[in-house]
């Protein structure tokens, strides 16, 4: 079984959540900033790497809100004869600290935006929905509205 281990930021700004379109082989949904762990790299420089790629934002990587932790069954994958893959997602709590808002170029995400906590996108991650909940926002957070 495959293993990855990445890092991801919850970046709220009042009431209002930064997310960034994943868009990778026909499959999209909007996420949390964040991806994958380079070899060597600490979780934490992960994070901000990755929000700065995606979203134009430099980044602190703040408390540690959890791990989550899911297997991918094979057939669920979207890369032929891959096999399961056993995802380690590390989610942290991040501040914006400069930078300007800006997308993706040549990476799995195509689109960043920030969006009210009481209109997040129905086509999302289940991650967004378990990092809210490990910051304490899964009441808040609300699908918009169609």
């Amino acid at each position: 079984m495959e293993i990855r281990v990445a890092a991801y930021g919850v970046i709220v700004d009042g009431s209002r959540i930064l997310l960034a379109h994943w868009n990778e082989s026909g499959r999209s949904g909007w996420t949390l900033p964040g991806g994958g762990i380079e070899s060597g790299e600490d979780p934490r420089d992960a994070v901000v790497r990755e929000v700065a790629e995606e979203t134009g934002y430099e980044a602190r990587a703040g408390e540690l809100l959890g791990i989550d932790s899911k297997v991918i069954p094979a057939e669920a994958r979207f890369i032929a004869d891959a096999g399961p893959l056993h995802a380690l997602r590390i989610v942290y709590r991040a501040t914006v600290t400069g930078g300007s808002l800006r997308n993706e170029l040549d990476g799995t995400t195509d689109e960043a935006a920030w969006f009210s906590l009481t209109a997040i996108p129905n086509r999302r991650v289940d991650l967004v929905d378990v990092a809210l909940r490990m910051a304490g926002l899964g009441e808040l957070a609300r699908p918009e509205r169609t």
